[in-house]
């Protein structure tokens, strides 16, 4: 699901170090190359060190493998970035997984999982970095959200919990750390077409069923969302924070 990027440069993000979480595949991966093709320099984690390794090769990008919901270890990575790096300029929270599961089944270890991967790492991998963006006078912190919440999507309220929770979350911590100069804003991703989707949901009848009901009539990409997060990594978003950007082709007007 690659694309080029070489239609729109964005000179503020030239050596500018950015950090993903979750990029070894998806819409992750898709972000790795798009901030590396405008010359930033890219750290990302991700539990799967086989594919992150893959992507680092293929990127140029630096790598380290990571368990999110292990917050010890996030903080480790993290501050392992920073000494090798320097301070994050840009914190792309990426890192999810939008498991299904039926409300009856659900049993205290799993809700408690669902949260950690999905809602706690945002929280703490943006504590970990914000002191040095105020230190230096600024930064951009993105969230990734989900329409899922939005809708109401059914068979995966451990997930829409844990991205509606980002939402207040980013609007709460745009307040606090505006006055530092760092802008806090959540990226809302629709139906976005990815390895793991075809894998797992996607089927011709289920992309006819996404087309009709967005206003735009194709099926979105990884490249669609990375776009958008060079736009709020980069100054031309200056004036841009506590807010939600939705990457959806209109499906959220139904």
């Amino acid at each position: 699901m690659s694309a080029s990027y070489d239609t729109v440069r964005y000179a503020s993000l030239e050596n500018r170090h950015v950090l993903i979480t979750g990029g070894a595949s998806g819409i992750g991966e898709e972000m790795v190359k798009a901030f590396r093709n405008q010359g930033a320099r890219v750290s990302f984690l991700d539990i799967d060190a086989t594919a992150g390794a893959a992507t680092a090769e293929a990127s140029g990008a630096n790598f380290k493998p990571c368990d999110v919901t292990d917050i010890s270890a996030l903080r480790e990575t993290i501050a392992a970035f920073e000494a090798e790096q320097g301070t994050v300029d840009v914190l792309l929270n990426n890192a999810g997984k939008d498991d299904r599961h039926a409300m009856a089944e659900v049993e205290p270890d799993y809700w408690h999982r669902a949260l950690a991967l999905n809602l706690d790492h945002q929280f703490f991998a943006t504590q970990a970095v914000t002191q040095a963006m105020a230190e230096k006078g600024g930064g951009s912190v993105i969230m990734l959200g989900s329409i899922s919440w939005m809708r109401g999507r059914p068979g995966m309220v451990g997930y829409t919990t844990a991205k509606a929770a980002i939402n207040g979350m980013t609007k709460t911590l745009a307040r606090e750390l505006g006055p530092s100069g760092i802008r806090v804003n959540c990226i809302v991703p629709g139906a976005i077409v990815t390895e793991r989707q075809l894998a797992l949901w996607t089927s011709p009848e289920q992309n006819q069923q996404f087309i009709d009901l967005q206003a735009l009539k194709f099926r979105l990409d990884a490249s669609h969302v990375a776009r958008l997060a060079l736009f709020l990594g980069s100054d031309e978003s200056a004036g841009c924070t506590g807010a939600n950007f939705v990457v959806d082709a209109g499906l959220t007007q139904n």
